[in-house]
């Protein structure tokens, strides 16, 4: 493993809690845009009871992926809309990967 500046040991730890965030939050958001939603309003609206738990896990979890999030962007001194579109990557389902490769190919550029 290639040894870290400066600059990225102070971001480790935001990065790495952001990156497991962003993931999560980008497969409950798959989940819940491509499984949970159309079983409920298209599909079987009575097989929805056992799919609610996608919604209610997503709904409980996305305030830690946002919390993730500015916690990364104050530590990486971000702009507010930098900020801004970060949050709200983890409310679209591919949206939260791409965030994460952004942000982990602008870590490996820091000096």
């Amino acid at each position: 493993m290639s040894q870290l500046n400066p600059r990225q040991a102070a971001l480790n730890g935001a990065m790495t809690r952001f990156r497991i965030m962003a993931i999560y939050a980008g497969v409950m958001s798959l989940l819940l845009w491509f499984v949970s939603i159309p079983t409920h309003y298209l599909i079987f609206k009575d097989a929805y009871q056992y799919l609610s738990w996608i919604s209610l896990l997503h709904g409980f979890t996305y305030p830690i992926y946002v919390l993730a999030a500015f916690h990364y962007c104050i530590k990486a001194r971000k702009s507010l809309t930098s900020t801004i579109l970060l949050i709200l990557a983890g409310t679209l389902p591919i949206a939260s990967f791409v965030a994460e490769r952004r942000a982990v190919r602008e870590f490996k550029a820091l000096n």
